[in-house]
């Protein structure tokens, strides 16, 4: 009785809701922390230190990375959080957990896994992506955002983007431009090149941005106030689409047509179309919190979580 019951209680939900499902899945070694895709294949970041590579085509893991085990603080071993990764040029880059709570880099090329920034540093780094194939990226916690050159092993430059902890960055296609996000709900666009302020983007987030995208002069983002919000740099102008829960991330399709984000306690997905407004649909399927969200093209998306799934969907209704 009980069965029949949740299952009446899940087909009335997914009637409620509308809810367009995964068209497939991907299953990786642990909760994914970070998507990225080539024009063949699908790498995915886990908790547990495994980065899978899967084949678009066959939807099957081709290749693993694994990075080795640290001590945690109680001298355990203990697998590797893995906190972001970038692809440039043949060059994976690799954001690691390491031993006392700091964090390592390294880059993954040929089959050689070369560590460029090691825990003897100190650096708190919470996101690192490549600007090109010679500098990266680096955010702390501390939201100092750092020009790293990796030949020389040194700072190009050095700034604190604001006074409140960071959260989240993303970067413009040309890697020229990196909008930043905090806790204050205010965002902040430098260039790359020399860290130069370009824009402070505030008045719509109330409190902590959650998650950023950056795509076709678009930023989206994803609020603690459950407000999605979107900037078009372009047109000067903004607004926010309300959620009845916290919004923990947020995608934009390559060309800014559409915008998704997740909407509500089941972990669902929001997707409208920016220039109306309109919402799309919604997509389900993810059973626990979305950590990426993450468009191939204006057709297609794949949604990672802390689960060990990814979620591949296919946006069937008519566009505007």
């Amino acid at each position: 009785m009980r069965a029949l019951f949740a299952m009446l209680l899940l087909l009335s939900s997914l009637y409620a809701y509308n809810l367009e499902m995964p068209s497939a899945t991907y299953k990786a070694d642990g909760g994914v922390t970070d998507m990225l895709l080539t024009s063949d294949k699908l790498y995915a970041a886990t908790s547990v230190g495994v980065i899978d590579i899967f084949s678009l085509k066959s939807k099957k893991i081709i290749k693993k990375i694994t990075l080795k085990k640290i001590k945690n603080f109680l001298g355990e071993s203990s697998t590797v959080k893995i906190f972001s990764i970038d692809y440039i040029d043949g060059k994976l880059l690799i954001l690691a957990q390491a031993n006392r709570g700091y964090r390592e880099v390294y880059l993954y090329e040929k089959d050689t896994l070369t560590k460029i920034i090691s825990a003897k540093e100190r650096l708190s780094i919470a996101k690192a992506k490549f600007i090109d194939k010679n500098r990266l990226i680096l955010a702390l916690l501390g939201n100092d955002i750092i020009s790293y050159d990796i030949a020389k092993h040194k700072e190009n430059w050095r700034i604190q983007a604001s006074l409140s902890a960071f959260s989240n960055f993303a970067l413009n296609e040309k890697r020229s431009k990196v909008i930043v996000a905090d806790e204050s709900g205010e965002l902040h666009l430098f260039a790359t090149k020399d860290a130069s302020l370009l824009k402070s983007l505030k008045g719509e987030n109330l409190d902590n941005v959650f998650d950023v995208a950056f795509k076709n002069g678009i930023i989206a983002t994803a609020g603690k106030d459950r407000r999605c919000v979107i900037y078009d740099l372009k047109s000067h102008s903004s607004y926010h689409k309300k959620s009845h829960f916290f919004i923990f991330s947020v995608g934009v399709s390559p060309n800014a047509k559409f915008a998704a984000y997740t909407s509500d306690e089941q972990n669902n997905i929001t997707l409208f179309a920016i220039k109306t407004k309109k919402i799309i649909a919604t997509f389900g399927g993810n059973s626990m919190t979305v950590s990426q969200i993450l468009f191939a093209n204006e057709n297609e998306f794949y949604v990672a979580s802390n689960a060990k799934t990814i979620n591949f969907y296919k946006i069937k209704r008519e566009k505007p």
